[in-house]
């Protein structure tokens, strides 16, 4: 089963908006034949892993496949997993984890058990869960998962008061940052940073097929059309009751303008979320200024904090976070810590918000 997971990882920036799946089928003791999902419309991790069985010379009859996940059991892009795997013959199966889609949810595995398939699940299934956390969260709530990433010093301030910020962490934090970048399915930001850093928000520093969509809240469509995250098109803004003519001009970019207002003029964020999810977008990762920083915290859009501190202090300086003060410690956003390593000379913190 670890290996399966190794080989899912493979898959971690190609298979949204399918969960990253990992297999690996034995027969007697010997690995005959293993695989991982493809991107979306082409084979499951099992169908590849019985194609390369069968390219070995291998017969799959009464062998056993460890698969990070349920088997489908239902036609959708491709036909049913657990169907292949009962017409080859396999004699057991082994999963991680049920499939949270409630369209599969246990049935793949009720499918084998009907054909007489010895069926276990649960081995390693906080791992296989880690790997897929974003497909988990929007098929059991119906939004996506969200990780704020932030660059600070160790006086958690991300910013000089006159804007500047490039770079506080170093090359190799930086990359890690990338490969963050790379497996979510879209990046947001924030107007303040389009405006100040008139990033690309690409990803650069890891090797990738395909470039998560980028998305930019923008009240009043202040973005210039020469802002370079709207570069290829790839990219959606988001407003609040957007003027008629900036529309059209963003539009004629070939640039999606999506109108989300909320009852102060302002962009809903819950709202963005949901419509999100229901786009089947599993992961997003942030990269906003302090403003969007802290309202995404505020109005509890955020599950995860993704937090490089460099060594150094910068004093009177740009925060991590604009939140309004606080009159109870009961009011704080309690988080819990699941990873603190260093990165070459930066640390990086990983926590989770701890939802009551």
């Amino acid at each position: 089963m670890r290996r399966a997971l190794a080989l899912a990882e493979q898959a971690m920036f190609t298979t949204t908006p399918n969960p990253r799946v990992g297999c690996v089928i034995v027969q007697d003791g010997r690995v005959i034949g293993q695989g991982f999902t493809q991107p979306a419309g082409q084979d499951h991790a099992e169908v590849q892993a019985m194609k390369d069985a069968r390219a070995r010379g291998e017969s799959l009859r009464g062998a056993t496949a460890y698969v990070t996940l349920e088997p489908c059991s239902h036609y959708g892009r491709t036909p049913p997993c657990a169907k292949g795997l009962i017409e080859a013959g396999v004699k057991r199966v082994i999963a991680a984890m049920e499939d949270p889609n409630p369209v599969v949810a246990g049935r793949g595995l009720a499918m084998l058990r009907d054909a007489g398939v010895d069926v276990r699940c649960g081995l390693l299934e906080q791992e296989a869960r880690e790997m897929n956390i974003g497909f988990v969260a929007r098929m059991t709530r119906g939004t996506p998962w969200v990780r704020l990433k932030v660059a600070a010093s160790l006086d958690g301030k991300t910013a000089l008061n006159n804007g500047v910020s490039q770079w506080i962490t170093g090359a190799a934090a930086r990359a890690d940052g990338h490969a963050w970048r790379a497996r979510a399915c879209a990046i947001l930001t924030g107007i303040g940073t389009v405006r100040e850093d008139d990033p690309s928000l690409t990803v650069r520093e890891v090797q990738t097929t395909r470039q998560p969509l980028r998305i930019v809240v923008d009240s009043h469509l202040d973005i210039s059309p020469a802002a370079r995250v709207l570069a290829d098109g790839n990219a959606l803004v988001v407003c609040a009751n957007g003027d008629a003519a900036r529309v059209a001009r963003l539009r004629d970019l070939g640039v999606e303008v999506l109108d989300l207002p909320n009852a102060n003029g302002k962009v809903s964020l819950p709202a963005l979320l949901r419509v999100l999810g229901e786009r089947q977008l599993n992961e997003i990762h942030v990269e906003a200024g302090y403003k969007l920083n802290g309202s995404l915290l505020r109005e509890h859009c955020v599950d995860e904090l993704l937090a490089y501190f460099a060594p150094c202090v910068l004093g009177d300086a740009q925060g991590m976070f604009h939140l309004p003060a606080l009159s109870s410690l009961d009011d704080k956003l309690t988080f819990r810590f699941t990873d603190v390593r260093t990165i070459d000379d930066d640390l990086r913190v990983m926590a989770r918000l701890v939802r009551h």
